[in-house]
C-alpha cells in the first residue's frame, strides 16, 4: 500500500508540474504583443537564410476553382532555382541573398541579388540579371511615382516586398484575436504601414495568421487602400529544419489577375561556408566565377 501511495503521490506531483508548465507557457504566449510575435517570426525566418543553400521550384499559372479546390487552369510555367543567403550586421539582422535560374534551359543564368536591411533608414536593394540581354538592372524597391515597374520575382506573383524581412518599426502592429487556421491555433495579427512606408508599399494593410507553437505565417492577406483583398499567401508542409519550423511550400494568389505562384523548397541546407564575394553583382555577370562557386557550394551538401 505504501508503494501504491508513493506512486500516486509522484503521479500527482508530475501532473501538477505539467499543468503548471502548460499554464506558464500559455500565460507567456498570452502576454506577447503583436510586435513581439512578428519579431519572433522574423528571427526564425532569418535563421533559415543564414549561410544557407537551397534548391527550389517555382510554378506559376492562371487558377480556377474546381470541386471547391483551387487548381491551375492552364499548364504552369515551372522554374528550377538555386538560392544562397547569408546574414550580416552586428546582430545578423541584414540578409544578402542571390537566386539563380537553372531551368528552363532558355532562362538558365537569370539571377536576382537582394540586400535586405533591418534599419528603416536603409532601403532594400535588388538587382536582376537577364542573361539574354547580358546586363544587370536595378529593381524598384517601392511603389512611388518613380517606381512604376512591378518588382516581381522571376515573373511570378511573389514580389520583393512579399519576401522582405525587417523594418517592423515602419508598421503599426495590432494583435486582433486568437483563432484557428488549418486546424492550428493562431494569432491574427494586423500590420498597417506608417506614412513613409505606405509610399513604398502596394498594401494598405496585411493580416497574418501566425501559428502559436511554430511561429510560421500560415496565411497572409494583403489589402489595398480601398479595403479590398488583392493577394493571399498560404503556407503548407511546415517541417522542423535545424530546430526551426519552416514552411516548405508557399502559394501566392493574386486575387485581381487570378494567377498564382507556388514556391516549393525542395532542399534546405544551413551552416554552409559562403564566400562574401559570391553575394555580389559579379556572380550575376561572371558565368565562370558563378559556376565555380556554385560547384563548391553543391559539394558541401552532396
Amino acid at each position: 500500500m505504501r508503494t501504491t501511495g508513493s506512486v500516486r503521490f509522484a503521479a500527482a506531483l508530475l501532473l501538477a508540474a505539467s499543468c503548471t508548465t502548460a499554464f506558464t507557457s500559455y500565460s507567456l504566449a498570452q502576454a506577447l504583443t503583436g510586435q513581439e510575435i512578428m519579431q519572433r517570426v522574423e528571427d526564425y525566418q532569418r535563421a533559415t537564410t543564414d549561410s544557407a543553400f537551397n534548391r527550389m521550384q517555382l510554378s506559376t499559372c492562371k487558377f480556377g476553382v474546381r470541386d471547391s479546390r483551387i487548381t491551375c487552369a492552364e499548364r504552369p510555367r515551372v522554374m528550377s532555382l538555386e538560392s544562397v543567403g547569408k546574414n550580416y550586421g552586428p546582430e545578423l539582422k541584414d540578409t544578402k541573398n542571390i537566386t539563380i535560374v537553372l531551368e528552363p534551359a532558355a532562362e538558365r543564368g537569370i539571377g536576382m541579388l537582394s540586400y535586405a536591411y533591418d534599419d528603416a533608414d536603409r532601403d532594400n536593394e535588388t538587382w536582376l540579371y537577364l542573361s539574354a540581354l547580358g546586363r544587370v538592372k536595378r529593381i524598384a524597391s517601392g511603389n512611388s511615382d518613380d517606381d512604376t515597374e512591378p518588382a516581381s520575382v522571376f515573373g511570378s506573383e511573389f514580389t520583393t516586398e512579399d519576401t522582405d524581412t525587417g523594418k517592423l518599426e515602419e508598421y503599426t502592429i495590432n494583435l486582433l484575436e486568437e483563432t484557428t487556421e488549418s486546424d492550428r491555433a493562431v494569432w491574427k495579427v494586423e500590420m498597417i504601414p506608417n506614412e513613409e512606408r505606405a509610399r513604398k508599399s502596394r498594401y494598405a494593410r496585411t493580416i497574418s495568421y501566425i501559428d502559436k507553437e511554430r511561429y510560421v505565417a500560415l496565411r497572409v492577406e494583403m489589402y489595398d487602400q480601398y479595403g479590398k483583398e488583392v493577394k493571399r499567401m498560404l503556407a503548407s508542409r511546415v517541417e522542423m529544419v535545424n530546430d526551426v519550423w519552416v514552411a516548405r511550400s508557399l502559394t501566392m494568389m493574386n486575387l485581381v489577375t487570378n494567377r498564382l505562384s507556388n514556391m516549393a523548397i525542395l532542399e534546405i541546407h544551413t551552416g554552409i561556408d559562403v564566400d562574401d564575394e559570391f553575394l555580389t553583382q559579379r556572380t550575376l555577370t561572371d558565368v565562370a566565377f558563378r559556376e565555380t562557386e556554385l560547384q563548391q557550394l553543391r559539394a558541401q551538401v552532396e
